[in-house]
């Protein structure tokens, strides 16, 4: 709040009190309340010129300044480990309370023309401190595979660099949150300023909601071409959501679907058989 509001009764009020106090009249009754919907804080002392303005000032509560990432290094690779050193004690996620400490920062190819962006580490991946290397990881390989490109080949990484905490936490996992996703988000606009993709694929809703801001609708927003910073971005679901629906053939097309599209976008060579993978036999 930096303006508080004082209608014509409510300064008529206190201009009343502050002359009472100032004649010493300091057992009177106080002039009766003015009824509002919520209670206002006033300043406990206000000098007359201030009672006949419409608005008194109020202070501003200090905030901590934003955290500034400086990068150093020539190659992408050097300004990737730059980042990656300030994202083990970044201060707004470690702020929040709700993301266990170990980092999982991200693996593959910093001069790679296809970055792969998820949701948040899972247990295996907080285990081994690298991105898709659980259940959901294997059948990343696989899509990977179909597309004719090896892991190495392009880049994986995660929005939010943290495992998410649960109570009782085992090996259960959970999404990440609008919070820890937006304290998480400077690192990944990094990211992507140092390897300058020429492709980008979201995979699931929260990595949509974080880079795109829609609401992460997977149906509303796949099938089509979307922006960040320039950067052309493939909305799809997370290879979790598969694992999930082994027998759903028709979701598998959707997702071939849109790798084939990325495919065309990056010039990758794309088979007959490529691109009869998924459809109902005839």
């Amino acid at each position: 709040m930096t303006h508080l509001h004082l209608d014509s009764d409510a300064r008529s009020s206190l201009r009343g009190l502050s002359e009472r106090i100032r004649g010493g009249k300091t057992n009177v009754e106080a002039p009766a309340a003015v009824p509002a919907a919520k209670p206002r804080p006033v300043p406990v002392m206000l000098a007359e010129e201030e009672m006949d303005r419409e608005e008194v000032l109020v202070a501003p509560r200090p905030q901590a300044p934003a955290p500034r990432l400086v990068i150093d290094g020539a190659s992408r690779a050097d300004k990737l480990a730059s980042l990656r050193r300030q994202a083990e004690t970044w201060a707004p996620a470690q702020a929040l309370g709700t993301l266990r400490e170990v980092m999982v920062f991200a693996t593959g190819d910093p001069e790679a023309r296809l970055m792969l962006i998820g949701e948040a580490p899972g247990y295996e991946e907080e285990r081994k401190r690298e991105p898709f290397v659980g259940p959901a990881g294997q059948q990343l390989d696989k899509i990977l595979k179909a597309m004719g490109l090896e892991r190495a080949a392009v880049y994986l990484t995660n929005i939010v660099k943290f495992r998410p905490a649960a109570a009782r936490q085992t090996t259960n996992n959970r999404p990440p949150t609008p919070e820890e996703i937006a304290a998480c988000l400077p690192l990944l606009r990094e990211e992507i300023n140092i390897v300058r993709p020429q492709c980008i694929i979201a995979l699931g809703g929260c990595a949509a909601e974080g880079l795109l801001g829609a609401g992460g609708n997977i149906p509303a927003l796949r099938g089509s071409w979307h922006d960040f910073g320039g950067v052309p971005v493939r909305v799809t679901w997370h290879p979790s959501h598969l694992l999930r629906s082994t027998d759903d053939i028709a979701t598998k097309r959707l997702v071939w679907e849109d790798m084939l599209a990325v495919m065309e976008l990056t010039g990758l060579p794309i088979s007959d058989k490529q691109r009869g993978y998924f459809l109902p036999k005839v």
